[in-house]
């Protein structure tokens, strides 16, 4: 899937190259120059990784990661730390100081590519990769579809992602808290009534095949899929 990518880097040919080669692999990158304007955009949004040189002005990328660790906003942010230095010392520095992995350059785009892809998989939220069928609803993760019968259910990619881990653990009650930190992620910091607005568009969306119902709603503790065929209940 499509990650928003922060490269913090001072070169401005190194953003461009590194921009280019996220762009062409279906990323959304974006690039700052320094640690303190990172900071600043961390108070309001969050990448899905960091991608931090070393050698920055001011604020190093190393001192920017341990101060990373330490709030609680970004103890989870997934960081790759990228740096010119090759002595063993430095990168064992790095992953001590938080850094989720070290590239040292040169390094080749499959190479960045593959490393990004290896962290963001340990980080990211979960989605089974395994087609589920009950209830007359059908998902499949490999094409992103969702069935009922013969109709397909058009579903936004939150919606996709919150019905596959519902479905993939029904009939037990999962609160709002845990569905943010299993579907959105543990570095995605939201506020709970996120789930409820998920929930009402996903019930949106599965109403015209009469599944809404099996989206419900635990008073004052959750939300669970009900397994059970609806038309065959009274």
């Amino acid at each position: 899937m499509p990650a928003r990518i922060l490269v913090l880097d001072s070169d401005p040919a190194v953003q461009d190259l590194m921009s280019l080669n996220l762009r062409q692999a279906g990323h959304e990158p974006a690039c700052l120059a320094d640690a303190e304007s990172a900071l600043l955009q961390f108070e309001d949004s969050l990448p899905d990784l960091l991608l931090a040189e070393w050698d920055l002005p001011g604020q190093s990328g190393l001192a920017l990661t341990r101060r990373l660790r330490a709030l609680p906003r970004t103890r989870d942010l997934p960081i790759i730390m990228v740096m010119g230095r090759t002595a063993e010392a430095d990168r064992i520095m790095a992953l001590e100081c938080g850094a989720d992995d070290v590239m040292t350059k040169p390094f080749s785009p499959r190479e960045l590519l593959a490393r990004m892809h290896a962290v963001l998989r340990r980080r990211q939220p979960h989605v089974s990769p395994d087609t589920v069928q009950m209830a007359g609803l059908r998902l499949d993760p490999g094409t992103l579809r969702v069935t009922a019968g013969e109709r397909h259910v058009p579903l936004g990619r939150v919606e996709f992602r919150l019905l596959n881990f519902l479905m993939h653990h029904p009939e037990r009650v999962h609160s709002r808290a845990h569905l943010l930190d299993q579907v959105w992620g543990r570095h995605v910091y939201l506020d709970e009534r996120t789930v409820d607005a998920h929930v009402g568009r996903l019930r949106s969306a599965l109403q015209p095949s009469g599944h809404h119902d099996h989206i419900e709603t635990v008073r004052g503790s959750g939300y669970r899929f009900v397994a059970w065929d609806a038309s065959c209940a009274a």
